[in-house]
């Protein structure tokens, strides 16, 4: 199987890319089945904005914004499409999964709130484990590193393990680019991402999708960042990510296919 497409669906106001754009159920819904029409493998569906400063919501209201969106989602999506829920809050993953969803993807790597991993297990949901030190709104405060992909590696290593622990069947892991941590930072994790592959055992799913980091490279808002984007897609497909993240999953598609075919022996 070739690298997995997975669409950014933010149900969101505050979103630092998409912010707004699907404040309504059927917008939302209409989103995520034209990014499987495009080739996603599976819909991240998300009700809370983890950009750097945003203001945390409530689960009750978390869980308002994306149930709806799963449950009619996953009637109108092929059975081949997976739904994920990205929260790092048990309530709202145990609400994703009664609705649907087969996938929970932590950004924190289930630190924020432990009892998501016994949620996923339960349902036999596959869990994603992210790299976050801290909380999302506070993230890029007091950054460091001494040795940056040791340290995400070991860290991560820990969260596969508990996720092991607490009987989840299928793990993933995500680096978390720019999650807490400086253009210097991603860049070294996206270069490493063979050896954190190979350390951890386990599929990477790799987010770069309008990443601050590209716009410091580009120059370039959220909005106008797609071929830096592409750029990206393309070294982490290169360097063995099996899933990779993004919002305009029609032109990752492609940016997929080429950068497979140049990987080919």
């Amino acid at each position: 199987m070739g690298c997995l497409i997975v669409g950014v669906l933010n149900i969101t106001p505050d979103s630092f890319s998409d912010g707004g754009k699907f404040g309504s159920l059927e917008a939302a819904v209409g989103a995520g089945v034209r990014m499987a029409e495009e080739g996603a493998a599976w819909i991240d569906v998300g009700g809370e904005s983890t950009r750097p400063g945003a203001v945390p919501v409530s689960e009750r209201e978390e869980r308002a914004r994306v149930v709806p969106v799963i449950e009619r989602l996953r009637k109108k999506l092929p059975a081949g499409v997976s739904i994920s829920i990205d929260t790092y809050k048990s309530g709202t993953a145990r609400a994703a999964v009664e609705a649907g969803a087969t996938v929970v993807n932590d950004i924190s790597g289930v630190l924020l709130d432990p009892p998501i991993l016994g949620v996923a297990a339960q349902a036999g949901a596959a869990m994603v484990v992210g790299h976050l030190r801290g909380a999302p709104a506070t993230m890029m405060e007091g950054i460091a590193f001494g040795d940056v992909v040791a340290e995400v590696g070991a860290e991560l290593a820990e969260r596969v393990e508990a996720a092991r622990r607490a009987g989840c069947r299928e793990i993933w892991a995500d680096p978390g680019i720019g999650f807490g941590k400086r253009i210097e930072h991603s860049l070294a994790l996206l270069r490493a991402l063979p050896d954190l592959g190979a350390r951890l055992g386990v599929p990477l799913l790799v987010g770069v999708s309008r990443k601050s980091f590209i716009g410091q490279l580009t120059g370039k808002p959220a909005a106008e960042r797609q071929f830096g984007t592409a750029a990206a897609v393309t070294a982490a497909v290169l360097r063995g990510a099996a899933a990779v993240r993004v919002h305009d999953v029609g032109a990752a598609r492609d940016v997929v296919a080429v950068a497979e075919a140049l990987g080919r022996d």
